[in-house]
């Protein structure tokens, strides 16, 4: 039996245990959103200093000393920040839903409730932190002069779209990280190398034609919402719009 099911317990009526539990998945949400913070000095604003002092380093690394172009004329912290929203969102609920059922061991052993609802919970600290980064966005194009067209209204579809793809690997791996420890290493590792080799920094468009099936399999094997950074020209646009009149 799964680790996210209880022994006996038929299976088809799970769904509607995880309904009935929803209040449990509100009070683990929360309590994660508070904690994740409490002890620090700054804060939430920890939420907006690591994507911001990312974007900055990128931008002086790729984009002022290699060179590099940006995508369809977008500034290059823009286009910088624009893929790191739907990157970081993956990351951190890939990484915190990962390790959700191990630490919290102690509540599984006492009670009942769908175990589903520990990776799940786990999200919702990185929405929020999304929440904040999209306000920090918001901000970096109003500097630049760019207004959200139309096609802002598409943005939930994208970002339900990397939740599920962070959650699906996310709950495979904290069933296997309850036996085997090792990937409690391993995930960190995959995060940090998937966040450069995907076009988060830089646009896909500088590798050379003979090298992206082979770029396209590496980046795959990375992560599985590298497809939402690869298309980070249509993020851009649901933001960008058009520019503001001088």
């Amino acid at each position: 039996m799964c680790w996210c099911s209880k022994a006996g317990r038929g299976e088809r009526h799970y769904w509607r245990d995880v309904w009935a539990y929803r209040e449990l998945f509100a009070i683990l949400a929360w309590r994660d959103v508070t904690v994740r913070y409490k002890q620090t000095v700054i804060g939430v604003a920890w939420a907006i200093v690591r994507p911001f002092i990312t974007m900055v380093i990128f931008t002086i690394v790729f984009g002022r000393l290699a060179g590099l172009p940006s995508e369809s004329g977008a500034p290059y912290p823009v286009m910088v920040l624009a893929g790191m929203l739907p990157w970081f969102l993956f990351s951190s609920i890939l990484t915190e839903a990962s390790n959700s059922i191990v630490g919290n061991s102690n509540l599984i052993g006492k009670v009942y409730f769908p175990r589903i609802i520990i990776p799940a919970s786990s999200a919702v600290t990185a929405l929020v932190d999304f929440g904040i980064n999209l306000v920090m966005l918001a901000a970096l194009m109003i500097w630049y002069g760019f207004l959200p067209s139309w096609r802002l209204m598409l943005l939930p579809a994208f970002v339900i779209l990397a939740v599920l793809a962070s959650l699906g690997p996310a709950l495979l791996i904290t069933a296997l990280n309850v036996k085997y420890r090792d990937f409690r290493y391993i995930i960190p590792f995959i995060v940090q190398f998937g966040l450069y080799v995907s076009p988060v920094g830089f646009s896909s468009t500088v590798v050379p034609e003979q090298w992206r099936f082979w770029y396209s399999l590496i980046r795959w094997s990375a992560s599985s919402t590298a497809s939402l950074v690869h298309h980070r020209r249509r993020i851009y646009t649901i933001f960008a719009g058009v520019p503001l009149e001088p």
